[in-house]
């Protein structure tokens, strides 16, 4: 091979690797900006009704989940040299293992699921009964811990083994806010049929938002819209009148003061449940401690029960 030849074949493979590259990494960034968007439609969503399997907003946010946690799985291409019991390699199969030191887990009842079969069914199951326990958070943090399996079951690249994981964790503590209640069966949880995200409610969302106006910029509007003489700077902007915009405003405060004060309430329910937890660590601190001191006079009894024997044989001799 000519040297013009293999400078082209060298460029080409690493320009490759350099879009390859560029592609998972603008993956890993839709999928972490499509959940944080998909939580918050969830707690706004819970303000005003409960959360079921009938919920788009739930919908997508499992959907995105999935995808989640699915993302440069080493099941998903290239071959393997294990798999599950239905022959095929999910999520479900990472997390049964890393997920098997979280106290009181769920990992066996799900196995245990007569209706429930293939690895990915599984794997759906598993987001519903930790979203109900309130633990999504608690079990996935766990499992990253585990950086062994981790590795074992993600090619390089993907989200679990990226910072982005632990923003996600991050992310699904808000959800524990919510109470939950899904059914177990249904045509979702048969594992046969592949979730597809929605976007769309995050783009009208992120059109539509105004959270990130500055006050000054509110009042400028405010002033166009009142005002009899001016006009608007673009024609297809349609005009507002204060009443219209004020109660907008009121809509969002009140939605932000929902969500707010769920996630106040969870705040202080795992306040509670660490202060119960810390007086269980300080009762049993005390009891060891009791233990540590009746261990010392045992071993002093002793002590003196052994120096005592060494004589009477020092006086035997």
């Amino acid at each position: 091979m000519e040297p013009s030849c293999l400078q082209s074949t060298m460029a080409l493979g690493l320009s490759s690797k350099k879009v390859s590259s560029r592609n998972i990494a603008v993956e890993r960034k839709n999928l972490i900006t499509v959940c944080r968007f998909s939580v918050k439609t969830l707690l706004e969503k819970y303000t005003i009704e409960p959360i079921d399997d009938s919920s788009e907003e739930f919908v997508n946010f499992a959907a995105i989940l999935e995808h989640i946690l699915s993302h440069r799985f080493k099941g998903d291409h290239g071959p393997v040299s294990w798999f599950s019991s239905d022959g095929q390699r999910g999520f479900w199969d990472y997390i049964r293992l890393a997920c098997s030191k979280v106290p009181n887990n769920c990992v066996s009842s799900i196995e245990n699921m007569e209706n429930i079969s293939t690895s990915r069914a599984k794997g759906r199951a598993w987001i519903r009964v930790a979203l109900m326990e309130k633990r999504m958070s608690e079990y996935i943090a766990t499992a990253l811990r585990d950086t062994r399996t981790t590795r074992r079951f993600y090619d390089d690249g993907a989200i679990m083994l990226r910072e982005e994981s632990t923003v996600l964790t991050g992310m699904l503590i808000g959800l524990s806010a919510i109470d939950f209640s899904f059914c177990l069966k249904g045509e979702i949880m048969d594992g046969k049929t592949p979730v597809v995200i929605d976007y769309t409610p995050y783009l009208k969302f992120t059109q539509s938002s105004y959270d990130y106006l500055s006050d000054e910029e509110d009042h400028r509007s405010l002033e166009s819209s009142t005002s009899e003489d001016s006009s608007p700077d673009h024609p297809y902007l349609p005009l507002v009148t204060a009443e219209d915009s004020w109660y907008n405003k009121w809509r969002k405060m009140e939605q932000k003061f929902r969500i707010v004060y769920a996630q106040k309430g969870y705040l202080e329910e795992l306040v509670r449940l660490r202060e119960s937890q810390l007086k269980d660590l300080e009762a049993e601190n005390k009891r060891l401690q009791l233990r540590l001191e009746e261990a010392k006079v045992q071993n002093q009894l002793e002590k003196r029960e052994l120096e005592g024997v060494i004589l009477e044989l020092q006086e035997q001799l």
